[in-house]
Formats: structure tokens, sequence, C-alpha cells
């Protein structure tokens, strides 16, 4: 298992906005901080089609598709309107003081080790 691994600080994030990281060239992780203080990490790729999620609107616990207005659930990945019908992707986030670190799959994190 890998370690979590940091991907941002936690003042980077504005609530209720989504920051995109990117990790080499093709991946990317949308991290999220929910008015609530909460906070989450999904794959910035909507389901859909290849728009990033971090570019959409966050209300409660979802992410809207700015694209075409899928939402997912934050805490599941779960889509909860069309056009998008497969979930997306997310990962643990655990904040460690200042730190937002991500339990990413090992060739992810590899990528995350150069950032």
């Amino acid at each position: 298992v890998m370690p979590f691994v940091r991907l941002a600080g936690l003042s980077e994030l504005d609530p209720d906005q989504g920051l995109r990281v990117e990790l080499g060239d093709e991946e990317a992780v949308a991290l999220i901080r929910t008015g609530d203080g909460g906070v989450h990490a999904v794959i910035d790729e909507c389901s859909h089609e290849d728009y990033p999620l971090s570019e959409g609107w966050v209300e409660d616990h979802t992410i809207e598709c700015a694209l075409h207005g899928s939402r997912f659930d934050l805490l599941t990945g779960q889509p909860d309107s069309p056009p998008a019908v497969r979930p997306v992707r997310i990962f643990p986030v655990r904040v460690d003081g200042e730190d937002v670190l991500v339990d990413l799959p090992d060739d992810w994190a590899k990528l995350a080790k150069d950032l």
C-alpha cells in the first residue's frame, strides 16, 4: 500500500472550488473543499466526456460538470443526473495540518512524488 501523498496545501483550496492537480502528462486529480470544510479528491475528468470536473460547480457534496451539467457525489463518485451514467473515480483524502494528502494508485503516487 502506498502512503498518502501530498497534492496541495489546505490554503490553496477555496471553499466550493475545484483545484486541478496534474500528475504527469495524462492524469489529473481535482481537489475540492466543500463549504463544511471537508476535502475531497476525484479524478479530474467527467465520465461522460473528457472535461475537467475542477471547472465545475460545487454544491453540498456534489460537483456539477460545467460542460453538460452532470452532477457527481463527492463521497461515492456516483452520477446523480444525466448525461453521465458512469461513476467517476474518487480517492481517500486525509488533511494533516496544512497538507492535503491523497491515497492514490501506485503509478499515480509515483508521479505525485515529482510535484
